[in-house]
């Protein structure tokens, strides 16, 4: 494929940062602030794992923060972040999750939104199949119509290039572009009850809640739910850095992100992901 001849003849190297599991603003937080690195301060693109504690429900960046039901949330001990990327609301929990970030200028993250996201889903598609799951590509042709603003749940609607198994959504990913920086974020359900997230939505009446649950049952799967088998998250992310290496031609650095990403990423804690104005303000 050509992004992955453009990828060899770079000659670059990526990072590769396994976090520990952190909360959703932590979270965030840390995914702009590599993002920025790239841009400010010619860091390499890099390849972020990670999972989340507490659990978390994340709002697409302009989500209405008024679907969300706060009693039901704080009664699970669940906390709540808005996404710097676009879509609907996900929980969470029992997933591990990935992230890309770089600048727009490496040859993998040129031309459209679509383009980018077609790449990066060859290497979802390679990280499952070494999962021992035959994933596909959801390609959506240009005169459909899609209705996915019309569900909260980001896992009721799979949208182009996302990552789906016999037509059930596996994969949900969101990507943002800004000041010159590329980054691109998805989730992988493990195990557990994707439907759990209709709980802490609100809907008119619990019939309407019902029949949410009924659509994400029938439009979505965990990992487990493929084939019944459990992984663990280290074996999912030491598959998920394999099929990047291997779809990309990647060279991966093991990494932590350093004392400045530190600092940057407790600014953003401190005055946008942790902070109320940021997360409520639709």
């Amino acid at each position: 494929m050509t992004s992955s001849n453009n990828q060899k003849e770079s000659g670059d190297s990526w990072r590769l940062v396994i976090s520990t599991p952190a909360t959703g603003a932590w979270n965030m937080a840390v995914d702009e602030t590599l993002m920025e690195s790239c841009v400010l301060h010619g860091e390499s693109p890099t390849l972020r794992l990670f999972a989340w504690n507490p659990p978390c429900l994340s709002l697409g960046y302009a989500q209405n923060y008024q679907e969300v039901d706060l009693t039901e949330l704080d009664k699970r001990g669940w906390s709540l972040v808005r996404r710097p990327t676009g879509g609907r609301a996900i929980l969470h929990t029992d997933e591990i999750t990935y992230s890309v970030t770089g600048h727009l200028d490496y040859p993998l993250f040129r031309g459209s939104i679509l383009d980018s996201y077609r790449r990066i889903a060859t290497a979802l598609i390679r990280a499952l199949a070494n999962l021992g799951v035959p994933a596909t590509m959801n390609e959506i042709p240009r005169t459909r119509v899609d209705h996915g603003d019309l569900e909260a749940v980001c896992f009721e609607v799979a949208s182009n290039y996302e990552i789906t198994y016999h037509g059930k959504k596996l994969i949900g990913s969101a990507q943002a572009r800004r000041s010159g920086g590329f980054l691109q974020h998805g989730s992988l359900p493990l195990t557990g009850c994707l439907e759990r997230i209709t709980e802490v939505i609100k809907y008119p009446t619990p019939e309407d809640r019902d029949e949410a649950k009924g659509r994400l049952l029938n439009h979505a799967i965990t990992l487990e739910q493929t084939d019944g088998r459990t992984r663990t998250w280290a074996q999912a992310a030491n598959e998920f850095t394999g099929g990047f290496r291997d779809s990309l031609n990647i060279d991966f650095i093991p990494s932590e992100i350093n004392p400045r990403e530190m600092e940057r990423a407790k600014k953003l804690v401190a005055e946008k992901y942790g902070d109320d104005v940021w997360n409520n303000r639709i």
